[in-house]
C-alpha cells in the first residue's frame, strides 16, 4: 500500500511529519474488530427473541402470548426476563468498564483488546451451549466484560495511532465495524430461523468469528506511542512513533506527546481531576453526547428490529428481511460519516441528522398511531414498505452522526493526563443508558404504543439544540491542542479553562500547564 504525505501544523509553530502508513491502516482494521464484536451482540438478541424454538425453550409465557393470546400487539413480547437477556450484557460492560479504566492505562491498549477477546470467546461458548437461562445469562454477562474492556481501549487506539489529518475517518472505523456486525448478525438470523430446533444456538455461536479477530489482531497489533510513553517506555514508544508516521522526523510529536505524558504521571486521582472546572467541558459533552445517542431511539430499532416489525404486522421472515435492509442502509450510511467527517466536519453531520431523524421519527409515529390498533395490525403492504423506507431514512442520518461522532469526539477531546478515565465514564455513561433502554424498550412500547417514536423524536430536538450551542468543531484540530484551539475558542466553555496562573490538579499538587 502506497503511503500519502502530509503534514499538520504543531502547536510550537513546527509541523508533524505523517504518512498514512499500511501498519496505521492495518493496526486500525485490527482494532476496530472490537466494533464487530459489539455490533454482533447489538444484532443478534433481536433476531433470536424473535425466534420460536428459543421463546419455547427459555420464554414459554412469551411464545404463547405471541401465538395463543389476543394479548395487545404492543405487548406480546413484554417479559423483564426476555428483556434481561438483551440488557445484561450492557449492565456487566458498565461494571467492566472501571476495571478497563485501569488495565488502558496500565496496562496499555493493546493489552486491553486482547483480555476483551478472551470475554468474548468465552461467553460465545456459554451462550452457544446454554441448556437453562442462568447459563445464557452468565454468557451474556461475559460478552458484556468484553464490551466493556473493548469499548474502553478501541476508540482510544484508533485515536492515538491516527494521524490527525485522517483521525476521525479511521476513528469512525470502530462503529463502521458494529454496523457490519449487526448486518452480519440479521443475515445469520435470517438464514438460522429455518433451522429448526437449534438455529437460535449458531446464531449466538458464531458470534466467535468476531471474537478471534477481535483476539488474534489484539496480539499482532503494537501499542500506540502515548500509550508506550505514558507507561515510561520512551525508546518504545518513539520507535513505534517512527514506524506509524514512516519518517525519522517525529521529535516535535513526539516532544508534544512527552511533555502530555510528564503532565499525566503527575495526576495522580485522574477520575478526580476529571471533575476539576478546566476538565469540566469535555466531560460534560462525554456524557451528554452518550446520553442523546442512546435517546435518539437507534438501540430500541437494533436490539428488536425483528420484533419490532413482528409488532407492525409484518410476518417472521419479513420481519427478519426488514432487519436486513436497516443493517445493510446502517453499513452504508457509515461509510459516508468515514468520507465526510474530516471534511464537512463534526456539527454539520449532527445537525442535519438531527432534522432528517425528527422527521422519520414523527412520520412513523403518525403511520401506526392510523394504521396499527392494539388487536389489529394489519398495516397493508404499501404502508408496510413505507415504515421500512423511514425506518431506514432514520438509521442512514444515526449512521452517519451520532453513531460514530458519539464515540469519536469524546476520545480525541480529553487530554491525555484524563483520557483514559474519560473514556472510562464514556463508555459507563453509555452502557448504563443502553441498558436502560434495552431494558426498558418492550414495556414502553406496550404503554406508550406508536407515541414511543413521538418520544425519542422529541428527544432528538433536545439534543440539537444542544449540539447548536454547546458543541464545538474538532476537526482537524491535535489532541493535544484541543484546549487552546477548541475550549478556549468558544462562547461558553472558555469559561472553565481557567489562566495558567489558576491551573491547578487539586490534590494531585500544582502543575503548571504552558501556554504556546
Amino acid at each position: 500500500m502506497p503511503a500519502a504525505g502530509f503534514s499538520v501544523s504543531a502547536s510550537a509553530g513546527s509541523e508533524f511529519d505523517a504518512k498514512i502508513t499500511p501498519i496505521v491502516i492495518i493496526s486500525c482494521f485490527m482494532a476496530a474488530t472490537g466494533g464487530l464484536m459489539f455490533g454482533y451482540d447489538v444484532g443478534i438478541s433481536g433476531g433470536v427473541t424473535s425466534m420460536d424454538d428459543f421463546l419455547i425453550k427459555f420464554f414459554p409465557e412469551v411464545y404463547r402470548r405471541k401465538h395463543e393470546t389476543k394479548e395487545s400487539n404492543y405487548c406480546k413480547y413484554d417479559n423483564q426476563g426476555l428483556q434481561l437477556f438483551t440488557s445484561s450484557l450492557y449492565l456487566a460492560g458498565l461494571t467492566a468498564t472501571f476495571f478497563a479504566s485501569y488495565t488502558t492505562r496500565n496496562l496499555g491498549r493493546r493489552l486491553t483488546m486482547l483480555i476483551a477477546g478472551v470475554f468474548f470467546i468465552v461467553g460465545v461458548i456459554l451462550n452457544g451451549a446454554a441448556q437453562d437461562l442462568p447459563m445464557l445469562i452468565v454468557g451474556r454477562i461475559l460478552l458484556g466484560c468484553g464490551v466493556g474492556f473493548a469499548n474502553q481501549a478501541v476508540p482510544l487506539f484508533l485515536s492515538e495511532i491516527a494521524p490527525t489529518r485522517i483521525r476521525g475517518g479511521l476513528n469512525i472505523l470502530f462503529q463502521l465495524n458494529v454496523t457490519i456486525g449487526i448486518l452480519f448478525a440479521s443475515l445469520v438470523n435470517y438464514g438460522t430461523n429455518k433451522i429448526h430446533p437449534w438455529g437460535w444456538r449458531l446464531s449466538l455461536s458464531l458470534a466467535g468469528i468476531p471474537a478471534l479477530l477481535l483476539t488474534v489482531g489484539a496480539l499482532l497489533v503494537v501499542d500506540t506511542p502515548n500509550s508506550l510513553i505514558e507507561r515510561g517506555r520512551l525508546e518504545e514508544g518513539k520507535a513505534v512513533l517512527k514506524k506509524i508516521r514512516g519518517t525519522e522526523n517525529v521529535e516535535p510529536e513526539y516532544n508534544e506527546i512527552l511533555e502530555a505524558s510528564r503532565i499525566a504521571h503527575q495526576v495522580k486521582h485522574p477520575f478526580r481531576n476529571l471533575l476539576q472546572r478546566r476538565n469540566r467541558p469535555q466531560l460534560i459533552i462525554a456524557i451528554f453526547l452518550q446520553i442523546f445517542q442512546q435517546f435518539t431511539g437507534i438501540n430500541a430499532i437494533m436490539f428488536y428490529a425483528p420484533v419490532l416489525f413482528n409488532t407492525l404486522g409484518f410476518k417472521s421472515d419479513a420481519a427478519l428481511y426488514s432487519a436486513v435492509i436497516t443493517g445493510a442502509v446502517n453499513v452504508l450510511s457509515t461509510v459516508v460519516s468515514i468520507y465526510s467527517v474530516d471534511r464537512v466536519g463534526r456539527r454539520v453531520l449532527l445537525l442535519e441528522a438531527g432534522v432528517q431523524m425528527f422527521l422519520s421519527q414523527v412520520v412513523i409515529a403518525v403511520v401506526l398511531g392510523l394504521k396499527v390498533s392494539d388487536h389489529s395490525d394489519n398495516l397493508g403492504r404499501g404502508y408496510a414498505i413505507f415504515v421500512v423506507l423511514m425506518v431506514c431514512t432514520f438509521v442512514s442520518s444515526f449512521a452517519w452522526s451520532w453513531g460514530p461522532l458519539g464515540w469519536l469526539i469524546p476520545s480525541e477531546t480529553f487530554p491525555l493526563e484524563t483520557r483514559s478515565a474519560g473514556q472510562s465514564v464514556t463508555v459507563c455513561v453509555n452502557l448504563l443508558f443502553t441498558f436502560v433502554i434495552a431494558q426498558a424498550f418492550l414495556s414502553m412500547l406496550c404503554h406508550l404504543k406508536y407515541g414511543i417514536f413521538a418520544f425519542f423524536s422529541a428527544w432528538v430536538v433536545v439534543m440539537s439544540v444542544f449540539v447548536l450551542f454547546f458543541l464545538p468543531e474538532t476537526k482537524n484540530v491535535p489532541i493535544e491542542e484541543m484546549a487552546e484551539k477548541v475550549w478556549k475558542q468558544h462562547w461558553f466553555w472558555k469559561r472553565f479553562i481557567a489562566d495558567d496562573d489558576d491551573k491547578t490538579n487539586g490534590a494531585d499538587g500544582a502543575v503548571k500547564l504552558a501556554r504556546p
